[in-house]
């Protein structure tokens, strides 16, 4: 049995929720000082393999080397995603390995941006990895690189998926998952034939959380949890046939079904005519609705149909009568990597204009009253919330949730600086740098919109001081402002009774903003 073991003190990801998996000792008096001295024995995460007939457990992986994930290839070996170092920075430029069980560490493949969802077939013969342009650790969509046995890896013709989730099958079939557009796909690669097949496509429904993920069996068929806005989770099985196991169904999700809307697919075109794709739910009658534009982190990553968006407060909004726009913009999954690259040096630069031409074209189309549009959105979707106010006056309410809001102070107080200097291609010490210029406080003199800023005190990847100097900057420009931070949270509010504060301070600083009443 292959363990991957985290120590007590380990970065947890963004999309965990941040942190480290450290819990500090209750019992500690309230003078006690947090003390940090950099990397230690209990930042690593190692590899172990247990034997169950024998009773033993043993450590497989060196000292010195950080493991972030592994799996069998074949009996005697191990093929994992590495570095030298355990902070959450040194997994942006990560190596994929081979560890032998006879202690042996060999490098077999690095890139110049990042590799993850490594698989192996039964016998190791076959490797597969994704290699892709990623913002956060866990959260990859990308290109799929195959090797046959003895041979090098080889880029696969996906059919534009950007896969999200590996599995071989057997020794020469590989099942993936994955997103093209607004799509979920799943499909089997024949390696022998260089042949993909497609067994599920859809725009209605996909699966997983982060991306979309399955599992496969011996005779090809996928299993996965479906969703979609207006379907409840169900297990269903893919093959020759579609066959539904369970379905999570009651009075409850029939009751958010009658009162959260319709989701939809909509497409506009950004100023340099670049083709911008979003789904917006809208609630029952004819708009022109108030809207809340629901801006995504990453920023690579992507919006899909998943059940209430994955967000509580989406059908929230939509049942008190706001319509809301959760955007794909330059740099989200599906669209390949090239269009990934297009936010690599440019947040807060083209992108921006794929926001503000999407309320210019809802607003055309009758679908949304331009008096009543309000921002919200998480990590990057908190920073371009903050930094679209500075940059339009059309916005009548922000919600920015663990933004960034100073790249400077953001780069010497987050866990993962490689990000920010990675993807502002930009250099903090450079007066007049995009460390400075493309920062919301910069410019916090320009805004006229409330602004309800939230964070998470436990926050390490946008720590809460991040809100707390937007929320500043704005008081001292007499902007209307609110700082919400949730002592026990991280990256974002996940927990109860937090998140039902969290909902209803939202719903209620858009009410007061801009009523859904008109």
């Amino acid at each position: 049995m292959l363990l991957g073991l985290a120590g007590l003190g380990a970065d947890l990801a963004s999309d965990q929720g941040s942190g480290t998996t450290y819990k500090p000792k209750e019992e500690l008096p309230d003078w006690h000082p947090r003390v940090e001295i950099g990397v230690t024995e209990e930042s690593w995460r190692s590899l172990w393999i247990h034997d169950p007939a024998a009773g033993t457990t043993t450590r497989l992986s060196p000292e010195g080397l950080n493991i972030w994930e592994a799996v069998w290839l074949g009996p005697d070996a191990v093929v994992a995603v590495t570095s030298p170092a355990p902070d959450e920075g040194a997994w942006y430029t990560a190596v994929l390995s081979r560890l032998g069980l006879d202690g042996a560490v060999t490098e077999l493949a690095r890139s110049e941006v990042q590799l993850g969802c490594p698989a192996a077939s039964p016998s190791g013969g076959r490797l597969a990895v994704v290699e892709a342009v990623c913002s956060d650790r866990g959260v990859v969509a990308g290109d799929l690189l195959v090797s046959a046995p003895g041979a090098a890896l080889q880029r696969v013709d996906t059919g534009g998926v950007d896969v999200t989730s590996t599995q071989w099958i057997d020794a020469d079939r590989l099942g993936i998952l994955g997103i093209r557009g607004m799509e979920t796909v799943a499909a089997v690669y024949d390696a022998v034939t260089g042949k993909m097949t497609e067994l599920w496509s859809s725009t209605d429904t996909s699966c997983g959380t982060r991306y979309p993920e399955a599992a496969w069996s011996a005779d090809g068929r996928v299993v996965l949890v479906e969703e979609g806005y207006s379907a409840p989770q169900r297990v269903v099985v893919l093959g020759e046939e579609r066959v539904e196991l369970a379905e999570i169904r009651h009075s409850g999700t029939e009751y958010l079904m009658s009162v959260a809307g319709k989701a939809e697919t909509v497409t506009w075109s950004a100023p340099d005519g670049l083709r911008i794709e979003g789904i917006l739910c809208v609630p029952a009658g004819d708009g022109p609705f108030p809207l809340v534009v629901n801006i995504h982190g990453g920023p690579v990553w992507a919006y899909r149909n998943l059940w209430s968006m994955s967000s509580s407060c989406t059908p929230l909004l939509v049942a008190q009568g706001y319509a809301v726009l959760n955007p794909n913009p330059r740099g989200s999954s599906g669209r390949g990597q090239d269009f990934a690259r297009l936010v690599f040096g440019e947040m807060g630069g083209e992108d921006t204009a794929d926001f503000t031409s999407a309320i210019d074209a809802l607003v055309e189309r009758g679908i949304v009253d331009p008096a009543r549009v309000g921002l919200t959105g998480g990590s990057y979707g908190g920073y371009m919330s903050a930094w679209l106010v500075t940059q339009d006056r059309r916005w009548a309410a922000a919600v920015p949730i663990s933004p960034m809001t100073d790249w400077y102070s953001q780069h010497f107080t987050s866990n993962i600086p490689y990000f920010d200097a990675l993807f502002l291609d930009g250099n903090p010490e450079v007066p007049g740098d995009k460390f400075h210029s493309r920062s919301p406080v910069t410019h916090a003199g320009t805004v006229r919109t409330p602004c309800l800023n939230i964070a998470g005190a436990l926050d390490r990847f946008t720590p809460p001081t991040q809100a707390q100097e937007f929320h500043q900057a704005l008081l001292e420009h007499g902007v209307e402002s609110q700082l919400v931070i949730y002592p026990r949270e991280g990256h974002g509010v996940r927990r109860f009774p937090a998140l039902i504060d969290f909902c209803t301070r939202v719903v209620d600083w858009f009410q007061k903003h801009m009523p859904a009443c008109g």
